[in-house]
């Protein structure tokens, strides 16, 4: 099984419509949609949900009100600001922690001499198997404020990898997150190729210096796109050149290819 992922140095470049383009050309494909933090690979694939699970990942500190004795001692220790006092109208507090402030520490949960905080994993989103007009696809999708996207990112890979080999699909297509933080890395580590999208600006030829550079460092191999060249053909050009200096496969501009596409049916109907 080979898998190729899709990556680029931001948000907007149009990596998922390339993702979503392999889709529909390839045969005997599966699709997996890393970029958990801002999915939307489902808004072209149009998915239909056969499996939903929780993602669980981390922990979360939560007080038992009946076990509480308004000590106070959570609010001192934690570091995070996270436990709040909540005055009732007899002028005793009570204390509660803001889940979305809470970073899962346990120091609160050490330090309560009643033991009346509890420390459950925290449930950060959600994953998902679907099925597409063009094969099977694995996407996820984290909570508000939520945190371990990486994880989820490597869950997401393995459940995709695991229909791939139980499906015999020679294809594994992953959508990757924009930037070089962690889930990327998650995205492409073990990965056959990456698909770099840039395009034509002084901050797209920044970005995908970094790319090729955490890919080279990664082992794998990495190759190039320029879309929306026409915009600036000159930074398209001066992208393309640095790109095969450092070693990236050059795939072509989209926009010339499509133009190109177009043009030559024009053409054979005239």
């Amino acid at each position: 099984m080979k898998e190729v992922v899709v990556v680029s140095g931001k948000g907007g470049t149009g990596k998922t419509s390339v993702l979503a383009s392999f889709a529909a050309l390839a045969k005997k494909a599966v699709m997996a949609d890393c970029d958990v933090d801002a999915a939307d690979l489902h808004l072209v694939l149009e998915p239909t949900i056969e499996l939903r699970q929780e993602f669980r990942s981390g922990r979360q500190a939560v007080i038992r009100g009946n076990g509480c004795n308004d000590c106070g001692v959570c609010q001192e220790v934690c570091r995070f600001d996270a436990v709040k006092s909540n005055c009732h109208g007899n002028g005793e507090a009570a204390f509660s922690i803001d889940p979305t402030a809470c970073e899962g520490c346990g120091v609160c949960v050490r330090s309560c001499p009643t033991r009346a905080i509890e420390f459950p994993e925290r449930i950060c989103g959600e994953w998902y198997v679907s099925r597409t007009r063009f094969g099977p696809m694995v996407h996820g999708r984290l909570a508000i404020a939520a945190e371990n996207s990486g994880k989820l990112v490597t869950l997401v890979r393995r459940k995709a990898a695991d229909i791939a080999q139980k499906e015999t699909r020679d294809l594994l297509l992953v959508d990757g997150p924009p930037g070089v933080g962690c889930p990327v890395i998650a995205s492409m580590t073990g990965a056959s190729a990456a698909l770099v999208v840039a395009e034509p600006t002084l901050s797209g030829e920044h970005d995908l210096e970094r790319l090729l550079e955490l890919s080279k460092l990664l082992g794998v191999p990495a190759a190039i796109t320029v879309n929306k060249w026409e915009l600036n053909p000159g930074m398209a050009a001066r992208i393309e050149k640095r790109a095969a200096a450092l070693g990236a496969a050059d795939m072509g501009r989209l926009w010339e290819q499509v133009c190109a596409a177009i043009r030559g049916n024009a053409g054979s109907a005239g």
